[in-house]
């Protein structure tokens, strides 16, 4: 009886789904998150006939052949790489990117990791760190007598003194792009690696090679759509019923069998 195994497959997958979903929905306020789908494959089929086969009664070719599917497997987690709106802060400290792009910080194993959380803030040494505390690279210090700061589109990073109206450079925030930024890993705490699937990074000035540019003040929303995750939680749950209905029906066909005398 296949039945059996095929529809525990099926749970199996529908209960991946249903994690995948329960993650998007935990994270619909979480600061530059992409949604994340359940992806899945057919197993192994069985080959009863061929197509293509020559009939042994009478010499004609089988147009058509007989496999039996053995199930379902998850294939990948995807990330959807769409652009979540966009919320002012009015925080000088807060960098929304417009468009493509990760910003670069340095773990303390000195590994470098990305992000699209652009909540940053001022350690006790001036220097600008994520909110877990990793400097952003290239690593800019904010002078302790800085009355404010401005960061333009471009990511040059200027600061304002109280004895001269001039603005001071600071430094330049740069981005990091990626040929297949699904292939990304994350790590949690909004934080990525690199990957061979991911490809190197391409490290420039927001605004060119296709990069985002800077928005001060603003912060990305995560980009979980709440009525679809919703939708296919229902869908989930409803197949997960359905293949319980399966191996419920195959347990009654194999009792009728035990009770054939």
């Amino acid at each position: 009886m296949r039945a059996l195994k095929i529809a525990a497959t099926g749970m199996s997958a529908q209960q991946m789904r249903v994690e995948v979903i329960s993650n998007n929905l935990a994270n619909m306020t979480t600061t530059g998150y992409n949604a994340r789908r359940a992806e899945f494959a057919d197993l192994h089929y069985q080959q009863m006939s061929r197509a293509g086969t020559i009939n042994a009664a009478d010499g004609t070719v089988l147009p058509t052949g007989v496999q039996l599917g053995l199930g379902v497997r998850p294939a990948s987690v995807s990330i959807y790489l769409a652009q979540g709106s966009l919320s002012a802060t009015n925080n000088d400290l807060d960098l929304a990117i417009d468009g493509q792009g990760y910003l670069e910080v340095t773990l303390p194993s000195g590994t470098s990791a990305y992000t699209r959380d652009g909540g940053l803030k001022r350690d006790a040494e001036g220097l600008i760190v994520t909110n877990d505390g990793y400097p952003v690279v290239p690593e800019i210090v904010i002078p302790p007598e800085a009355k404010s700061i401005s960061i333009n589109g471009a990511g040059e990073v200027f600061a304002y003194f109280d004895e001269t109206a001039e603005a001071q450079l600071l430094g330049q925030i740069t981005l990091a792009g990626f040929t297949n930024a699904k292939g990304l890993e994350a790590i949690g705490s909004n934080l990525f690696l690199e990957t061979e699937a991911s490809g190197p990074s391409l490290v420039t000035t927001p605004g060119t090679d296709g990069l985002g540019t800077l928005r001060q003040g603003y912060l990305e929303d995560s980009s979980v759509d709440a009525v679809r995750e919703v939708t296919e939680l229902i869908e989930a749950q409803r197949g997960y019923e359905l293949n319980a209905k399966v191996i419920t029906a195959a347990d009654q066909m194999l009792g009728a069998t035990t009770q054939i005398r």
